[in-house]
């Protein structure tokens, strides 16, 4: 018997933050690089510019926060 194994992903993903001035994350949609952020909000205009609506930033169904969460804007 074969099983319909369907694993669903995040369209968006945030990366750890980068050193910078200011200190920046990496933003992906679709897995592809699309904006360097740094705060929530520009998490949340990249992704409407994009067509994706964020109305949870902690619906792991929709967002995927690598190395913090969405209040890890600095480096630890």
């Amino acid at each position: 018997m074969t099983e319909n194994v369907h694993f669903s992903y995040p369209r968006i993903t945030v990366l750890p933050v980068q050193p910078g001035d200011p200190p920046f994350r990496v933003m992906e949609i679709d897995g592809e690089v699309v904006a360097m952020v740094t705060a929530m909000t520009d998490v949340v205009e990249v992704a409407a510019a994009a067509g994706i609506r964020v109305h949870d930033l902690d619906d792991p169904d929709v967002i995927r926060w690598v190395g913090g969460g969405k209040l890890t804007w600095q480096k630890r």
